[in-house]
């Protein structure tokens, strides 16, 4: 089965610089995307043969997660149960026979770490959700977690060493999750590549000089490696200030 996830930065924006076309020429079981950026009614957007499922911030124009999944799930759940954090549209459950498939856009530390002290209770909370999921069948998530987990993962890592989503306290709560029984998909077959990003500022050229950050992730159940059968990152495909990433598994 094939997996896609996309931050579109706007999905309005993203349908008028190739999403559509990028969407049906992968043909994807499912299709995550996330900042949707958007209300109920204020795209028309349901490709044919995917049942669509959609949650939206509170706040207008702002956060949104979507999935587009080809087979009906046995159930949904929109948010993860605390209200606190339901509030911005961040997450999305899908229940199927034998795993879950949860999209997730991680809220951002933003400048000077305003929202760091959220984001540490964000992380705990959502990693405790994941668990209990997995206790149950095997997870496979994914989205924009804005954090870049090593300094590989980042094209300036001393420069950055202080700033959101390269804080020692995201990095570790990133690696607290995986030792929790999660495989970053990426790494997985990849575990020394260098220069392969999914996001790049809208600033300083930095896609053309390709000055970028990996914060885009498929993140699978430890007990699915045997299951993996490929990751990729789509580098050449714009549209977004991310790029989609990929995983591939055999369900």
């Amino acid at each position: 089965m094939k997996f896609i996830s996309w931050n579109v930065n706007g999905l309005r924006a993203c349908v008028k610089k190739g999403f559509t076309e990028f969407f049906e020429q992968t043909d994807a079981d499912f299709f995550c995307i996330q900042e949707t950026k958007l209300q109920e009614g204020q795209i028309d957007f349901e490709p044919e043969g995917y049942f669509c499922y959609w949650n939206y911030a509170v706040k207008k124009g702002y956060s949104g997660t979507a999935i587009f999944a080809k087979k009906e799930p046995l159930s949904v759940q929109y948010g993860i149960g605390i209200e606190e954090h339901d509030q911005e549209g961040r997450v999305i459950t899908l229940e199927y026979e034998n795993f879950y498939m949860v999209t997730v856009y991680t809220p951002n530390s933003q400048s000077e770490l305003a929202r760091l002290s959220y984001r540490m209770q964000w992380e705990d909370d959502f990693r405790a959700y994941l668990q209990q999921l997995d206790e149950k069948k095997p997870v496979i998530m994914c989205g924009d977690l804005n954090v870049a987990h090593q300094e590989i993962d980042l094209k300036n890592p001393k420069t950055n060493r202080h700033n959101a989503g390269f804080t020692d306290e995201e990095r570790e709560k990133f690696t607290t999750f995986l030792d929790a029984g999660f495989t970053d998909t990426f790494r997985y077959f990849y575990p020394d590549k260098t220069e392969i990003y999914s996001w790049w500022s809208y600033r300083f050229k930095a896609r053309e000089k390709n000055a970028g950050w990996r914060i885009d992730y498929f993140c699978t159940s430890k007990r699915l490696d045997e299951k993996l059968l490929s990751a990729s990152i789509h580098t050449d495909i714009f549209g977004s200030d991310h790029c989609p990433v990929e995983v591939q598994i055999e369900l």
